[in-house]
């Protein structure tokens, strides 16, 4: 048994505007039909009238009959009607409608292709650049000695003297920038040998011997970008600024509580991870037992 196959009643809305079009095209010819008849019978009757009745339009040029007038005025309209019929339409009508909205169209794709390659850049640009900053920042160290109580220094001053932290420090640093703020770079007798001393200063015309200066750490940062791990040193204001930007932390925290009136920042824990510990007993050269510690930043 054969079943009949179902007609498919769905209309193609491009038809349906065919069937629109078509309908509004022959209403237009209907309506320019009736208006050359009703121009033709005014015309004629018109012309009855001004014959029989013999009269002249005395405000019209050369005593000119008025039904003459009156025709010229309705052939005018109908001319104009025409030609919104038969010839604007041609150029105005719904296919002139429909190749001005694809132009347009075709004009705002690529607009919009153009936008798209421009923002694809500027990302490309954002990803590079932001690339370039995390491989800037990949190995920045920050050093430094401080008590059980986050204690750094008193009268911009070391507390204590530890013979096995200084070489400890010499060691790490060694053939690296070292990035300080200026009151520890004044503290010291002079800038630091065999390193790249790099001071932070708010002052514009301050000058440091055998240093660079400059005015941020960001600054600071990127003066060392060749360095494979540039050292923040110090002070307290600096290395606050600098858990932001460095990955690791080489600390050496001495097993007391001092005075002081320079603090390291707290380490958070949850931020910073211990990956290695090596402990130090005070003797007769260290009036301090002290441990090496290091850090490093979880999400690094």
């Amino acid at each position: 048994m054969f079943r009949k196959k179902k007609a498919d009643n769905t209309i193609n809305p491009q038809q349906v505007a065919l069937v629109e079009n078509a309908q509004y095209r022959i209403a237009q010819k209907r309506r320019f039909q009736t208006h050359l008849l009703v121009t033709l019978f005014l015309i004629f009757f018109a012309s009855v009238l001004d014959f029989a009745f013999e009269y002249k339009a005395d405000f019209m040029p050369f005593n000119t009959r008025w039904s003459l007038a009156l025709a010229t005025l309705l052939g005018i309209v109908l001319v104009v009607h025409f030609l919104k019929v038969y010839v604007f339409y041609s150029f105005m009508g719904k296919a002139w409608e429909a190749e001005q909205m694809e132009f347009l169209l075709e004009k705002q794709a690529i607009k919009v292709e153009k936008l798209k390659r421009t923002m694809d850049k500027e990302a490309a640009l954002k990803a590079s650049a932001e690339w370039e900053r995390e491989k800037q920042y990949k190995n920045i160290t920050m050093i430094a000695a401080i008590a059980e109580n986050n204690a750094l220094g008193k009268d911009n001053k070391l507390i204590w003297h530890l013979s096995d932290d200084l070489k400890h420090f010499k060691n790490l640093t060694k053939g690296h920038h070292v990035i300080m703020g200026r009151k520890t770079f004044e503290s010291m007798p002079k800038a630091l040998p065999n390193r790249t001393n790099v001071v932070i200063s708010r002052q514009k015309e301050y000058t440091a011997e055998n240093a660079h200066v400059v005015h941020s750490l960001e600054a600071a940062i990127a003066l060392a970008h060749e360095d494979d791990r540039p050292f923040i040193i110090g002070g307290g204001e600096i290395y606050r600024q600098g858990m932001a930007f460095a990955n690791c932390i080489e600390l050496t925290r001495v097993h007391d509580d001092f005075e002081a009136d320079t603090f390291f920042p707290e380490i958070d824990t949850a931020v910073w991870r211990e990956v290695w510990r090596e402990n130090h007993d005070k003797d007769e050269k260290h009036a301090h037992a002290f441990s090496f510690i290091r850090y490093e930043k979880i999400d690094a």
